[in-house]
Order: structure tokens, then sequence, then C-alpha cells
């Protein structure tokens, strides 16, 4: 038997003890907020039940059939820093549908959703700075691509969820409420798994073929397992995005990756006047081959003239991760408007991953006035250390190939943001972030730019968020 499809037999076995320990569940009550409906990928809202201009016409949600149309567009500049100073625009439409096909033809508590995007314009981090915390969520490739496309069933009173299709893993994991005020792409999917997992792991603009399970043991715990497609590109070189360029590939055959996580939530019931929090506990695990930051196959450092030109292949790779979220005032008569705060932590092995320790925090302010309950403010920082083993292949080019080589060593962000709502469906949002030590301070030894150093960068920004 194939390694691979050893590895999805034992994921699935591993579900199957999830379901059963979840059989004597309790019905689960309402939550102050309901992470159990498709989550939208550019503003976090559900998309079933959401804030729009109401241009977008829904004559079949009667039927079960309901459409959503969102835009983002924003411009970016650097004033200073990075590998050259300059501005872009992008932008990208996001068009969802969501079928309650219990309302539809009968099915019970079965729901479809898809979305696409239509992605154009350029990235600031791709074209300017080269770095680790991408300035930018919707940054990705010039193209029109399939997103997300699966199957929800539920099972009991939302006690068991089950997804099945193309999906993405950043709304569900790893994740924490309050980031969503924040532009920057690392506040939702984190650098240390967008960068040591394959073509990034499934987050956008790239989902995976999968299934994810939510278990709802108590009102407070819940319990959280997933099995992805460890490469929805597929192997080779260049840039993912270019490999599954519209979003089709829909690949199965891949080393699998899976997703667990345990979070336990306090004060969480609509109409609590306690301060509501969340802490997870989750990590990964693939089952693929991954490339030694360092040596080569032959045992060789890549800096070494005598290399093999081949990576040296490790089995496997890990990680884990930590998050903390705590609603420190909350605005009388109201669930979630008020201050929150967050940190998350993670860490993986040196000797198969650019990103070996990752850490953010912040602190998120909503609705504060009763004039303005959709305005937000938020203020974060963030942190990613480059492995030693990786640290240890520039050394080695400082010794065998230049004096002057580049030593990287760690990225930092320091973020702040304000989005201001004009009307329903409608937002602006001025940013700034300070990049320090882009590319944790320098170009990546195998890319085209290498041994390059890079200054600290300043961020200016504006983006504006239309849902139709």
């Amino acid at each position: 038997m194939s390694r691979p499809r050893r590895a999805y037999k034992q994921a699935a076995f591993a579900t199957s003890v999830v379901l059963l320990l979840a059989a004597g569940a309790a019905a689960q009550e309402d939550k102050k907020t309901d992470d159990d409906k498709p989550a939208d990928p550019d503003t976090g809202e559900s998309t079933v039940e959401e804030k729009t201009l109401g241009l977008l016409p829904n004559p079949l949600q009667k039927y079960g059939v309901k459409f959503a149309a969102t835009y983002i567009g924003e411009v970016l500049g650097n004033a200073s820093g990075g590998l050259k100073q300059g501005a872009i625009y992008e932008g990208r439409l996001n068009l969802a549908v969501d079928v309650d096909l219990q309302k539809l033809v009968g099915i019970d508590k079965l729901t479809f959703h898809a979305n696409m995007f239509q992605i154009h314009g350029d990235g600031l981090s791709r074209s300017n700075l080269q770095n680790f915390f991408v300035v930018s969520g919707i940054e990705a490739l010039p193209s029109t691509r399939l997103y997300e496309a699966y199957f929800e069933k539920q099972w009991g009173a939302k006690r068991i969820s089950l997804k099945v299709g193309q999906l993405a893993a950043d709304s569900e994991f790893f994740n924490t409420k309050y980031t969503d005020v924040f532009t920057n792409a690392s506040m939702g999917w984190p650098a240390i798994t967008s960068l040591d997992l394959p073509s990034g792991g499934p987050s956008p603009p790239l989902a995976a073929m999968g299934a994810r399970l939510l278990v709802n043991v108590t009102d407070q715990l819940s319990l959280l397992g997933g099995i992805f497609d460890g490469d929805q590109a597929g192997p080779g070189p260049g840039d993912p995005q270019e490999r599954n360029r519209y979003g089709v590939n829909f690949r199965i055959n891949d080393p699998p990756l899976l997703l667990g996580q345990i979070q336990y939530a306090w004060n969480n019931k609509k109409g609590d006047p306690n301060l509501t929090g969340q802490i997870k506990f989750g990590g990964w695990r693939h089952f693929g081959a991954f490339a030694d930051q360092q040596f080569t196959s032959n045992d060789v450092s890549m800096a070494a003239p005598g290399n093999s030109g081949e990576p040296l292949l490790l089995s496997g790779d890990l990680g884990g991760w930590a998050v903390f979220e705590q609603q420190i005032y909350r605005v009388p008569h109201s669930d979630d408007r008020g201050i929150g705060v967050f940190a998350r932590a993670a860490g993986a092995p040196a000797d198969r991953n650019l990103i070996d320790l990752y850490a953010d925090a912040g602190i998120e302010f909503i609705g504060l006035r009763d004039d303005r309950p959709d305005d937000k403010f938020g203020i974060a920082a963030g942190y990613a250390h480059v492995s030693k083993r990786a640290q240890a292949l520039d050394a080695d080019y400082r010794t065998l190939v230049n004096p002057n080589w580049p030593v990287r060593s760690f990225e930092g962000l320091l973020t702040a943001v304000y989005q201001y709502q004009i009307r329903d469906g409608w937002t602006v949002q001025p940013n700034f972030q300070y990049i320090v030590h882009p590319g944790a301070g320098a170009t990546l030894p195998a890319g085209p730019l290498a041994g390059k150093a890079l200054k600290n960068a300043s961020v200016f920004g504006l983006r504006t968020t239309l849902k139709f």
C-alpha cells in the first residue's frame, strides 16, 4: 500500500473516532458569534447573513438559493525600504452562491457553498518588498479562479458538521475573530503556515480538496479536524498559482495534510453579559517530502561548489499552534461590540521549514460609539523567525561565496487599521504597516536576487470594500 493511501486511511480512522466521541453530546445553543456558516474570505462575515448595499437581486432566496458579490479595491505603496519604492493598485471580485438543499429539494440540513475570484492588479509584497508578512490578504497573481466549492451536512442542533469538497482552512483553523479588521494576509492565515506548507496550504487564493469535521462536544468545547490534499497546485517549479491558475486542478493524489484543533470558549451564549473568550490548541501533520533548508542530497551545503544541486529530502512535516482571544470590554446590551485582544503562537522543525517560530498579538476596538456601531480599529504586531538551519545556509554563503552575504534573522510587523463604514455594505480602511527586516533582512539565497539586503519598509494603504 502506498504511503499517501495509508495516510488517508489513518486520517479516516481518526475522523471516525472523533465522531464516536461526540455521539452523546448535548445539542449546542446559539453562540454570540456563529462559526458554523460559510465565511466571506474578504470580510470574515457570513455569506448567508450579511449587511449589503442591497443592489444584488436574490429572487431565488425563498427557495434556498442566495447569491453574494463582494469587491475589494486597494492602493498600497511603500515610501521606504524593501526592494524598491513604489505604489500599486489591486482588486478582487468575489462571487458566491449558497444553496440550502433542505429548502430547495428537501434534503435535511444539507447546504452547498461555492465562490470564485476575479483577481487583477499588481502585488506590493511580490513586486516591491519580497517580505514574508504579505501586506494584503487579496494579493495574488491576476486570474479568474474557482476558490471554494463544498457540501456541508449537519446533524443535531449544529452538534456535528461535515464539509466535503474544495475547502480553505484559514477561516476555521488557527484563526481568531479579532483579526478581521486587519488587511495584512498573515493576520488571517499566518506566515508560518503559508511559507512552510506546500503551495501555501489551503488558503486564499488556493483552496484544496478535502473534508472537515466539526464536533461541538458541549456548548463550550469543540473539536475540529480536517484532511486535505497536501499540495493543491501540484509539485513543480515556479509560483504555485501558475500551476493551478484557475483553481480547477482538484488534486487528490498528493500526500495528505492533516489539521486538528481543540477549542474551548467561555461566556459565549447570546445575551450572556459576561466577557467572552476562547482558547485553541492545534497542529498540522503533512505526509510528503520536504527539502532540507541547508543540505543537498549528497550531504553538502547548498552553498558549497560540490553540491549535487538537489536538496536533501526529509520525510514529513508537522507543527503546532495556540490561540487566545478575550473580550476585555463589552458595550452594554450587545454581544460583539467592545474591545478584544488576541495572541497566537506556533512552531515547526527547523531542519525542513523556513519559519520555525511565529507569534502575533493585537487589540481590536469594535463599535465603541453608538452612532458608529460598525466601525473598527485595530493595532497588531507579528514576528516570524527564520529557522536555524536556514540561517546556517546563509552563514555558509558568507564563508564560501561572499564575506558580505547577509544572514537572515526574523521579520517583524507593526500595523494599524481603521475601518469606517460609509453605509451597510460599504467600508473604507486606511492602514499603515511597518515591516521590520523584510524577508528577514534579505532575499532568498536561491531566488533571482539572491543575497540582496533589504531595509525596513513603511507601507501606507487605502482599501474599500463593497458588498452588493
